[in-house]
């Protein structure tokens, strides 16, 4: 392998999303280095900080029928039964959820838990009190899929959380994706639901660490292929 070759596999991409954040970091800190050198070092910390928040690092997502992976990286802050936003159209029976909490140190792109088509996406504005309590559920700014999937039927919410002031949507209705397929990002801090089908068994814990695209959180039905595996 060439020197070439491996820097670039050192070297995580940034979603363009990010990049009028990093320019704008960038400039101030310049500016503030022009007024004082220890502040333009601080912006200089904090230019890297924004490039590292908007990386977008390839994934390796394990693919078998009924298999349902981590939306979003973070921990696990919720597992349980929970009633779908009324804006999926789900009912008003509680669903097993599985939630991921993003902290401002997070990726923060999203992909989708399973491989579907995108049958409805609802956004609702709201608050943006803690994404890591339970009432951001309701209370909060958030975008929902709905994910219709051969294993079922999935509700994802983008929910915005204290810092996040933005959700911004990579898919649109009527799209077909694959599993760890990026559906969106949210900016500075927020959480992912996942609402799951009956019969869906949890595989993860509350405090457990979650990779976007490769966790697995839960499957459905009892495995009888091997895994096999998809880089994006």
């Amino acid at each position: 392998m060439s020197m070439l070759q491996s820097v670039r596999k050192q070297i995580v991409p940034i979603h363009p999303e990010g990049y009028i954040f990093i320019a704008v970091f960038a400039v101030v800190a310049i500016v503030l280095g022009w007024l004082w050198s220890p502040l333009g070092w601080l912006g200089a910390i904090l230019t890297c900080w924004c490039a590292y928040f908007f990386r977008d690092p390839p994934r390796v997502t394990p693919l078998r029928e009924g298999l349902i992976v981590s939306p979003a990286d973070g921990y696990v802050s919720s597992v349980g039964s929970f009633v779908p936003p009324p804006e999926l159209g789900l009912g008003t029976e509680p669903r097993q959820r599985v939630s991921v909490f993003m902290s401002v140190f997070d990726c923060h792109v999203n992909r989708s838990p399973v491989g579907g088509l995108i049958r409805r996406i609802a956004y609702k504005p709201g608050l943006f009190v803690n994404a890591d309590l339970d009432k951001a559920s309701e209370d909060n700014e958030r975008n929902s899929l709905l994910i219709e999937a051969p294993s079922g039927t999935y509700g994802i919410v983008q929910i915005a959380g204290l810092v996040a002031r933005r959700i911004v949507p990579f898919v649109h209705e009527g799209d077909t994706l694959s599993a760890g397929e990026r559906i969106g990002l949210i900016r500075f801090g927020s959480r992912v639901d996942v609402y799951m089908p009956e019969g869906a068994s949890v595989l993860v814990a509350l405090g457990s660490k979650a990779t976007a695209g490769e966790t697995i959180l839960a499957e459905i039905g009892t495995p009888n292929t091997p895994l096999a595996f998809r880089v994006a």
